[in-house]
C-alpha cells in the first residue's frame, strides 16, 4: 500500500510550502529551539492549523505520516484526512496573534495558519 508520501513522490509540485514570513518565523523557532516538526490539527478546539513543536514533544501515531517538509521541517497528517487535502497544495502562513496556544511560535503572539492552492488534475 503506498503511502501518502509516495503519491506525492512523482510530483513535481511541493505539498507543503511556506510564506516567506512564515519562513522568518521557522527559521527563528529554529534557531531556539532546534529541530522543529509541523503537525496538521484538525481540532476541534482551534479548527485546522499546523501545530510547531519541538521535535520529539509530540507523539506521532501509526496514522500520522509525513506529508512533506518546509525549512527542513517535516510536515505531518493524519491519514483520515488526506482525502480532504489531497488536490490542494498546502501554504503555511503566519499571522499576528495567538492562536493555537499548543504551538511553538504562540510564544511570540503569532500563530502559523494554512492556505492552500487548488492542484490542477
Amino acid at each position: 500500500m503506498a503511502t501518502i508520501k509516495d503519491q506525492w513522490a512523482s510530483s513535481k509540485v511541493e505539498k507543503v510550502i511556506a510564506t516567506r514570513a512564515a519562513q522568518d518565523l521557522i527559521k527563528q523557532l529554529q534557531e531556539q529551539h532546534g529541530n522543529l516538526i509541523f503537525v496538521h490539527s484538525e481540532g476541534c478546539c482551534d479548527g485546522t492549523s499546523p501545530i510547531c513543536m519541538t521535535e520529539g514533544d509530540f507523539y506521532l501515531g501509526s496514522q500520522d505520516e509525513q506529508i512533506g517538509t518546509v525549512m527542513n521541517v517535516p510536515y505531518y497528517m493524519h491519514t483520515s484526512n488526506y482525502s480532504y487535502w489531497q488536490h490542494l497544495q498546502i501554504v503555511v502562513d503566519v499571522q499576528n496573534g495567538m492562536g493555537n496556544s499548543f504551538s511553538l511560535e504562540s510564544t511570540k503572539d503569532m500563530s502559523f495558519i494554512i492556505r492552500s492552492i487548488i492542484l490542477e488534475k
